[in-house]
């Protein structure tokens, strides 16, 4: 039997078993398998591996990089033309874009990278209609745009999720708070901090025996599924083998750094983008507006842009910095744009030029971020949004 066979077999009879207290060691153990089958299907078999494909390695720019991706034929390409302004073939057809088509956006003064990604179909994660590619591109985007048909939403929402999440890519989550430490003897100890729905210590002994380990520490500070666990311990075993394999030789050790990446679990925000709201009713769309994470939009008509804009700068997590030459005013027109984890002062001065770190002597801040303005700070400063700074060289 194939390994994409056996994928469905195990795809199959975890749909078939119910969900509750007396199965969920069952249902642990089928996910533990099913996530070693997906790595196994992309491991490095050896030989030279094939490239990303023609079109699809596109250069990352900018402050930030959104992709789009959808079923083929649900207005990725003329959300994309009717917001940056970029020429990406459209037609009545599906599969009109084969290749990612980007564009850029200018927004609160930030520049921010727009990726049109071919349309993906199911069993995109097993490489059908390069699916592979597809998603691969999707892993390196800070926001993904969810592009549906408002008339089946639902369909076409699930399938997209169970392609991307078997690629490793978790929307709208956060890496799970599991702690994780194999060690020599000692059997399996099992600690928690909080009130577990999911996890117990046999679902536990019994997901870790299937990875062969019946030694380590495993402390739960949140409350976690069997999918979460699983993800820390696959992502341990992919990093003691990436250190296993640097000393080997440098081209076996850059296939298994490459499959590392690849298959590394990612966590990104996520919007859904339910496209056509001209073809239903008011009554229909109050509807759709109550779904977190949705934003009713109609590409065509350049209906609810605004919002659609609006909810897109609030989940990349963006902090605009704004610059003042000594005895000048602050320029407000191009703002130096950090991520909401790295807005310290040294992050500052590295996003702008590695040598202005070595020459600073201080820093000069007026905003959010500071009791007096403006405030003599160091370089471990954190700076809020709209905060302005000027630099001291020594």
């Amino acid at each position: 039997m194939s390994l994409l066979a056996k994928i469905a077999e195990i795809e199959a009879e975890m749909a078939r078993t119910q969900k509750n207290k007396a199965t969920s060691n069952h249902l642990g153990l089928l996910k533990a398998r099913l996530a070693k089958m997906r790595r196994e299907l992309i491991t490095p078999k050896g030989g030279s591996g094939g490239g990303a494909g023609e079109g699809f390695d596109v250069a990352k720019t900018g402050d930030a990089r959104i992709g789009f991706v959808g079923f083929p034929s649900v207005g990725k390409s003329t959300l994309l033309s009717n917001l940056a302004g970029v020429y990406s073939e459209v037609a009545a057809y599906e599969f009109t874009t084969l290749t990612t088509v980007p564009g850029v956006i200018r927004y609160k003064g930030a520049k921010i990278q727009l990726l049109d990604l071919p349309g993906i179909i199911e069993g995109a994660k097993d490489g059908k209609g390069r699916g592979r590619q597809v998603i691969a591109v999707a892993r390196t985007c800070n926001l993904i745009l969810i592009v549906l048909d408002v008339l089946k939403p639902l369909g076409h929402k699930k399938l997209i999720e169970h392609e991307l999440e078997g690629f490793g890519i978790r929307l709208n989550k956060q890496p799970p708070n599991i702690g994780f430490k194999k060690k020599d003897k000692g059997g399996i100890n099992f600690t928690v901090t909080c009130p577990q729905s999911e996890l117990d210590g046999d679902a536990v002994k019994s997901i870790l025996a299937e990875y062969k380990i019946h030694n380590a520490d495993i402390t739960l500070r949140s409350d976690c599924t069997a999918d979460d666990l699983i993800d820390v311990v696959e992502g341990n075993r992919l990093n003691t083998m990436l250190s296993w394999r640097s000393m080997e030789n440098s081209l076996d050790f850059m296939a298994w750094f490459l499959l590392w990446t690849f298959i590394q679990k990612v966590y990104i925000p996520c919007i859904y983008v339910l496209n056509k709201i001209d073809q239903i009713s008011i009554e229909e769309l109050d509807i759709i507006y109550k779904v977190p994470h949705c934003v009713p939009i109609s590409a065509h008509s350049r209906w609810n842009f605004d919002d659609l804009l609006e909810k897109m700068w609030d989940y990349l997590h963006l902090v605009r910095i704004y610059t003042k030459p000594k005895g000048q005013l602050p320029d407000y027109t191009s703002p130096v744009v950090l991520p909401t984890d790295h807005t310290t002062v040294e992050d500052f001065c590295l996003k702008i030029h590695k040598s202005l770190l070595k020459e600073l002597k201080y820093a000069l801040v007026w905003g959010a971020s500071v009791k007096h303005n403006p405030q003599k700070v160091g370089k471990d400063h954190v700076m809020e949004d709209e905060d302005v700074i000027q630099l001291v060289k020594k």
